[in-house]
């Protein structure tokens, strides 16, 4: 009996692993350039507040003038709640600037680094928006200072 409980032990760790480990792999970021490249007077056309990653859809000019659709990838939504964001903090109609790292395939896709409001706040990703620990509207010492 105990033979029989170490291979149904064994086969089921095996099995998860197998299942498990596609889901791990899909967060490495070679499939994005190295360098951002910067959309001004964007236009926000729909926001997609879902896991496991949040999508930003927006029309915009690409560098020779010409009009593009892209898709723009973020964290999941937990994580963008801990740095400030909310679901309202992007609505279709919005005008933004979009810095991303685009898809080195040419899919009109990416990765965000951070997105610049008309006000001039920024949201930033967290996994590659950092700049310079920019932490988007949320800043964990003024809440000690209050």
């Amino acid at each position: 009996m105990t033979g029989r409980l170490v291979v149904t032990l064994v086969m089921g760790l095996g099995a998860l692993t197998a299942v498990s480990a596609p889901a791990l792999a899909h967060h490495g970021n070679a499939a994005y350039a190295d360098t951002i490249t910067e959309f001004k007077n964007a236009t926000v056309t729909k926001v997609a507040w879902a896991n496991p990653h949040a999508l930003i859809d927006f029309d915009a000019k690409d560098a020779k003038g010409k009009p593009v659709h892209m898709v723009v990838e973020t964290a999941a939504p937990q994580a963008l709640r801990l740095i400030g964001w909310s679901k309202t903090s992007l609505n279709p109609g919005d005008k933004v600037t979009v810095l991303m790292y685009v898809a080195k395939n040419g899919n009109p896709a990416g990765r965000l680094n951070k997105i610049i409001l008309e006000d001039g706040s920024e949201l930033h990703d967290t996994q590659l928006g950092g700049d310079k620990g920019g932490k988007s509207r949320y800043d964990p010492d003024a809440e000690s200072k209050k």
